[in-house]
């Protein structure tokens, strides 16, 4: 083989290339963000360098499976998974040559056979074999609300001397004569529709089926017995028989939380209210303090509100985060706040009520800081005191207005949110049974839609069931108040002519609400995994039963707070109807809930490895209650209803938990090299052989004892604790490279069934939006990670450690990174004030970077690692 070819065939080279690969598609989406979609398309997804660079990974996988031989080899996992990559390279070279995309805009009672496409060239329409009809278009939203539910177009499909009726809606296409049709939008009048059509029947085919060849090659990795990954679980065992009794100095995270309260402390200005005349506000509250057994009645009755019907207890919980940031107020909980806020607004408006977190407002209204009362943002004549400066602020473009202005906007936000409450909006209440939409109405709102009758009862059941409360505050007598809101049950119950009202799901999501499942899960991860966490380490120091015993207990803990875990995304999913990871709140939990399980697959013999990955899931599940993630359940965007987004986010969400998984054990190696030098030197040198032999996946044959005796001469030797921690930072090491393969194969995996999905959807499978380039960017990232033990120089534990810990950095940004810092169509997965947790990200990889740097000064001097 020529040095052209040798050098093309090398691992160096599918290394270097992958790099390279990874570094253009990262800098292509900040070029998206600077310059446009079109900008990165020209200068790096469809330029002929970007082309060139796809064409030698191709030739680099092909030369490498003739020059390694695979075939003979019989490494049908490898051969399996690189001509994968060659297929789907090459479905995506055949979409771009001959793929054809397109619009047709078609109006009610309209016919037409022309499709309309956006090359490079300009605008050209293509007439097509046979025409479409528009009989009907229907735009449904969910009840009360203007939210679309789902868009369809009635269609009439003259082809071939027949007509045929088809119907096209979301996530349900139209296939005539390899011409596919997507509904994609639609006329502001509801008059007219707009599908994207697609013909790419060669290129679909060919891609399709590398997607199923890469699936069948990761199955094949996990099942046939000389792959990698059945490798490493046999030296796992090696490993283990091994490592005796391991003493160990680890640097420890100490995972520190307050008194755990649903959604965050309730310190602050909730708890310490200032002084008005006469009496104090503290004082007022606590004396007009709603009955709790009410509070409960009131907050069972449904309501509807952005298009669900649900208790009024989440309502009342939603308006209190928004607001106040926080799940109570003092002591009150949030049923009682809100009955309180309805029956008594001349006190509530003077609460310190509304979030106030940028001193900056603050000084400017000479305001109070924290927490503001309604009725100081006014003035003597009623004006409101923040109109003109917002004024201002909405004139001007949203990405020139500072962080000030934002917080100002967000003020404004929930200033707007208690307006509406104190004049009975926002909260519908009351059925209208004529209304085509299944509309409830508050009782501020126009009730000119009812009959006289009605319209009156509406209003004054509402102003008496108030007038009742106020009446048992000062009584203590709460059966009239409870009378009065059966009277409106009833109502609901009589004209609920849509049957939205459904008492089990009610009921459960109260159920839901009460037990803050996922905040007492993460109090108990956080006990029983630092607990086990000590026991870990008293292992490494000696052996006991009882030790044994109380790893035994806690892990028995773990799977009873696992399960748990599991029944709160089970309600949640029973509650809403759709898989519980449609946003970000829901993607923590379950990316929390996987990581556990990861600790359980992968810690059944490691004490450690559980622990860690039980307080990692704490850790996900702590990020996930903070303010900015908002817990609330809500309708599903039309696009997401496709039974591909559950198989899509659950296999890529998952590989997060995995790689979460790798993060640390990365991270605990690299702190024993750096910390646990003057053990580590006691044991030499003598275990840096066999370390990398067996980490590169070099297992002797069955009944080949040359490992089992190179470590037991290495014990024998280096009888001192150095050797027996090296084992330690082996072992884990071959976990974390498990873990790894479990989280590449389901990025993989995940990715192109996004890829699917968005094909099935809008009629393309990669159109190179931010989040899909990121997920692919995370790929690349983690199977350079994966590969790096073959080539030689770079076979190290050090760097194959340090390299798992910041490849997680490419997780972020896909999961969180690209929904901030880019743009995209993934904008219905994004939360507002997510932009300080970048600030101690990159803060904690800087202090990683630090220790990455004080391991390898050690794993210089003592040349193990």
């Amino acid at each position: 083989m020529g040095g052209g070819l040798r050098l093309l065939s090398s691992y160096k080279t599918s290394l270097a290339l992958l790099l390279i690969y990874a570094v253009g598609l990262a800098t292509a989406t900040f070029i998206e963000k600077r310059m446009g979609t079109q900008a990165a398309g020209m200068l790096v997804y469809y330029s002929p360098l970007f082309f060139f660079l796809q064409f030698l990974l191709a030739v680099n996988f092909v030369l490498i499976l003739f020059s390694r031989r695979f075939i003979q080899r019989k490494k049908w996992a490898l051969l399996m998974i690189h001509c994968a990559l060659v297929v789907i390279l090459t479905g995506a070279l055949t979409t771009f040559l001959f793929g054809k995309e397109g619009q047709m805009h078609i109006r009610e009672g309209e016919k037409t056979d022309r499709m309309v496409m956006h090359t490079s060239k300009g605008v050209k329409t293509e007439t097509l074999p046979f025409a479409l009809e528009l009989s009907d278009f229907r735009l449904i939203r969910y009840p009360g609300s203007q939210s679309p539910s789902s868009y369809e177009s009635d269609l009439l499909v003259y082809v071939d001397g027949e007509i045929r009726k088809e119907k096209v809606f979301m996530n349900n296409v139209l296939d005539v004569k390899g011409y596919r049709f997507f509904q994609a939008s639609y006329d502001q009048d509801e008059k007219g529709t707009i599908l994207s059509v697609n013909r790419d029947v060669a290129g679909r085919t060919i891609t399709y089926t590398g997607y199923l060849m890469l699936v069948a090659g990761f199955i094949l990795m996990f099942l046939m017995p000389d792959s990698r990954f059945r490798k490493l679980s046999r030296q796992l065992k090696e490993a283990r028989k091994g490592a005796l009794v391991v003493p160990v100095f680890l640097m420890i995270a100490t995972f520190g939380y307050a008194q755990d309260v649903p959604g965050g402390s309730t310190a602050g200005a909730s708890g310490n209210v200032p002084d008005i005349p006469g009496m104090s506000m503290a004082g007022a509250i606590q004396q007009n303090k709603i009955s709790a057994s009410h509070a409960a009645r009131f907050g069972a009755l449904p309501v509807q509100f952005r298009g669900r019907t649900t208790p009024m207890n989440t309502f009342s919980s939603e308006i209190l985060r928004k607001v106040h940031k926080e799940q109570t107020f003092g002591d009150l909980n949030s049923d009682q706040f809100l009955l309180g806020l309805l029956a008594m607004p001349q006190m509530w408006v003077q609460a310190p009520l509304i979030a106030l977190p940028d001193k900056e407002i603050s000084a400017q209204y000479n305001l109070p800081e924290e927490y503001v009362p309604y009725y100081h943002l006014f003035d003597r004549q009623g004006n409101y005191r923040l109109l003109p400066y917002l004024q201002e602020i909405y004139h001007r473009p949203a990405d020139k207005r500072n962080s000030s202005e934002k917080e100002l906007i967000k003020l404004d936000e929930r200033v707007n949110i208690l307006y509406q409450l104190l004049n009975y909006t926002m909260f519908g209440l009351f059925p209208d049974p004529n209304d085509p939409s299944h509309t409830w109405y508050a009782p501020g709102d126009d009730l000119s839609a009812f009959s006289e009758t009605d319209s009156l009862f509406i209003t004054h059941s509402f102003q008496q069931y108030l007038a009742e409360v106020r009446q048992a505050l000062r009584s203590g007598d709460w059966s009239r108040a409870n009378e009065a809101l059966n009277v409106i049950e009833t109502y609901q119950l009589r004209n609920d002519k849509a049957s939205l009202i459904q008492p089990e799901k009610l009921q459960a999501e109260l159920r839901y609400n009460r037990l803050g499942i996922f905040n007492r899960t993460k109090t108990g991860y956080f006990i029983a995994g630092g607990l086990l966490l000590i026991v870990a380490l008293m292992q490494l120091l000696g052996e006991k039963r009882w030790k044994r015993y109380a790893a035994a207990a806690l892990t028995v803990c773990i799977a009873l707070l696992f399960l748990c875990h599991a029944s709160g995304m089970g309600m949640r999913w029973y509650i809403s109807g759709y898989a519980p990871w449609s946003n970000s709140y829901e993607t923590m939990v379950y990316v929390s809930w996987v990581t556990v399980l990861a600790g359980f697959i992968f810690g059944r013999k490691s004490v450690l490895t559980r622990a860690l990955a039980t307080l990692f899931g704490g850790v996900i599940l702590f990020v996930a209650a903070l303010n900015w993630m908002d817990p609330q359940i809500d309708t599903l965007a039309p696009v997401l209803k496709s039974p591909w987004l559950m198989f899509h986010v659950a296999v890529i969400v998952a590989a997060y938990g995995f790689f979460g998984i790798s993060f640390l054990l990365g991270i605990t190696n690299l702190s024993i090299m750096a910390f646990a030098k003057n053990i580590l030197s006691s044991g030499g040198g003598v275990l840096r052989e066999a370390s990398e032999t067996a980490f590169a996946g070099n297992i002797p044959p069955a009944g080949d004892s040359s490992l089992r005796e190179a470590s037991e001469t290495s014990v024998t030797v280096a009888s001192g604790k150095g050797s027996r921690l090296v084992y330690r930072v082996k072992e884990l090491s071959i976990i974390n490279n498990l873990s790894l393969l479990v989280g590449l194969a389901l990025m993989a995996t995940g990715t192109f069934l996004g890829a699917v999905w968005a094909n099935e959807s809008w009629g393309r499978y990669w159109g190179w939006d931010p989040k899909e380039t990121w997920a692919l960017i995370t790929v690349v990232v983690y199977a350079m990670v994966t590969h790096l033990h073959l080539v030689k120089r770079w076979n190290s534990l050090w760097l194959f450690n340090l390299l798992s810990v910041f490849a997680f950095a490419s997780v972020l940004m896909t999961f969180l990174g690209v929904n901030y810092l880019l743009s995209g169509m993934h904008s219905y997965g994004q939360t507002e004030g997510v932009s300080s947790v970048f600030i101690y990200i990159g803060a904690a990889f800087a202090a990683l970077a630090i220790l990455g740097i004080l391991s390898y000064r050690t794993r210089t001097k003592l040349k193990d690692f």
